[in-house]
């Protein structure tokens, strides 16, 4: 049986799909974006904010499904521009500590909801 994981504390899903969903002691997290969870406004006045913005909606996500960063096995980092890899690896792996990060690829997309530079998902395990 899975269970639906949903955190105020994080922007409510814009379409058909959950915040995450978990199966066993297996977090399967959706795609987070720069919204603000109070306000719902974008965050997009910089790569370094708007990368801070995903990373601490993530870890809202996360604490609804009693884990942390920590718990984390893979993350997959979209981008609108691979220019800006370097700032968002920065922003990123402050919330890690770095010998016991996850597996994650980045990739370089044409095109994000609402137009945004950066959306993360994660799998995260117990």
């Amino acid at each position: 049986m899975k269970q639906i994981i949903f955190t105020e504390k994080a922007p409510a899903p814009i379409g058909p799909y959950n915040q995450a969903v978990l199966k066993g002691n297996t977090l399967y997290t959706s795609g987070q974006i720069a919204l603000h969870p109070e306000t719902g406004a974008l965050i997009t006045t910089s790569i370094e904010l708007e990368t801070e913005q995903v990373m601490e909606n993530m870890k809202a996500v996360l604490a609804a499904a009693g884990m942390t960063f920590e718990n984390v096995l893979k993350a997959t980092i979209f981008i609108i521009d691979m220019n800006d890899f370097a700032k968002i690896n920065t922003v990123y792996g402050s919330y890690f500590n770095e010998k016991t990060a996850p597996a994650r690829e980045t990739v370089q997309v044409a095109c994000l909801p609402k137009n945004v530079n950066i959306e993360i998902s994660m799998i995260a395990a117990l």
